[in-house]
């Protein structure tokens, strides 16, 4: 996954501010020994007062030190390859979901098989093992939302929908009854898209023989891609722009007359300070992505954090039994709640509590219907600009054939991803 997107979602739903025992510079010192451990844990995604206190919990059980040092999303995925490579640098790691089936194919994390039987979140877990091994475990998860203006909602008299039909009946209401835009929905938004696609059974590549295809030249995919398109006729939005350029949380809500839009915790946040300093109000209420009917929501991309061991650990035994007690139930729930309850569990048994009416609220609702984009070495590669399903999707609104664009968008995507 691109990096302002795995950043995103850390700064989404975590504290402000990390502190550690032990070192929290970001270079990559000490590995493990028989006295001491050493953890990376990504900016944004520890609470302190959650992290020291489980530190203090191990050292106290284990006699040894916990050496936390806070990484950098920017060039990351440089530092932990290098850090893999040797001997003793690093103990526990935080990495990326999208990014944990790559190291485990360079060998680079420790087979994690005894962790295999807790009770994980089975959305997140799929990110966690490659061929029914475990390599990681999953920690936490975030995704989208959909964000409305209350007071321009009120005025137009739309009710907060809970069908894909009620969703387009409440911005058909505010179309007819406001002069506001119904929804901004930028052109490129894929990720959105997948999720519609994935309420279809469709996906952006399958697996097939030894290696993967294309599948947006799919009926799945070209249903979630309409339903994309009838909801983008509501927005004022080109076509050819995604969420991020120009910074819809930033840059668009805060300057538009916009009645609602889909978005993550930290672009939620980021729209109301924007607000803010131009001296208004946000009056924000937040709802889940409605599915196609109303017995299951719509389904989101599901982003997030999983912990793994180095496969060159200094101190493996040490850095397992760290993993356990980080992600027991006791201390998993803990952390949900040092959180706020604004991050998805990564178990079944831990409850996530959030304020009602809060954007944690609705996010955490769609807990059991994430998706994920295909867990392969090779996905980096389709990501790439100028991305393919980005392509297809500005030239399927622009009233292009879909089923052309898709066939040529399809073999762009088994070229790259097959390509390590």
């Amino acid at each position: 996954m691109k990096r302002k997107l795995i950043a995103a979602i850390g700064v989404a739903t975590m504290a402000a501010t990390v502190a550690a025992c032990g070192s929290d510079d970001d270079g990559g010192g000490g590995g493990g020994s028989s006295d001491a451990i050493t953890v990376w844990l990504m900016d944004g995604s520890a609470p302190e007062d959650w992290l020291n206190e489980l530190n203090e919990a191990f050292e106290a059980e284990h006699g040894v030190s916990v050496n936390v040092e806070i990484q950098q999303w920017d060039g990351i995925q440089e530092r932990v390859t290098t850090a893999l490579s040797e001997d003793g640098t690093i103990d526990v790691l935080e990495i990326g979901n999208t990014q944990t089936v790559g190291y485990a194919n360079t060998g680079g994390l420790a087979d994690l098989g005894d962790f295999a039987d807790e009770p994980w979140n089975e959305a997140m877990l799929e990110s966690a093992q490659v061929d029914d091994t475990l390599y990681a475990v999953p920690w936490y998860g975030a995704n989208r939302v959909v964000v409305y203006d209350k007071g321009i909602w009120e005025e137009a008299g739309a009710e907060v929908p809970t069908t894909r039909d009620e969703w387009i009946t409440a911005l058909e209401t505010i179309q007819e009854n406001t002069d506001a835009e119904p929804i901004y929905l930028p052109g490129q938004s894929y990720y959105v898209m997948g999720g519609f696609a994935a309420d279809e059974g469709g996906a952006f590549a399958v697996e097939e023989g030894d290696g993967w295809v294309g599948a947006l030249a799919t009926p799945e995919v070209q249903a979630g891609m309409e339903f994309y398109a009838e909801l983008q006729s509501f927005s004022n939005s080109p076509t050819d722009n995604d969420e991020a350029e120009p910074q819809q949380s930033t840059e668009i809500v805060p300057n538009g007359n916009i009645a609602s839009w889909i978005g993550l915790g930290w672009e939620a946040a980021g729209a109301i300070a924007a607000i803010e300093e131009q001296g208004g109000e946000a009056d924000f209420g937040y709802f889940p992505v409605p599915g196609p009917t109303a017995d299951q929501l719509g389904h989101v991309f599901l982003g997030g954090s999983n912990l793994a061991v180095s496969n060159r650990a200094g101190n493996a035994e040490l850095a397992n039994e760290w993993l356990a007690l980080a992600t027991s139930q006791e201390w998993a729930q803990k952390y949900v709640d040092a959180n706020g309850g604004g991050v998805v569990p990564n178990r079944t048994d831990v409850t996530a509590t959030p304020e009602e009416g809060s954007f944690a609220e609705a996010m955490v609702a769609a807990r059991d219907v994430g998706y994920l984009p295909p867990l392969t070495t090779g996905w980096a590669n389709v990501e790439t600009d100028p991305n393919p399903i980005k392509e297809l999707m500005t030239k399927s609104l622009n009233g292009d054939d879909y089923q052309s664009a898709a066939e040529s968008a399809d073999s762009e995507i088994t070229s790259r991803i097959n390509r390590e």
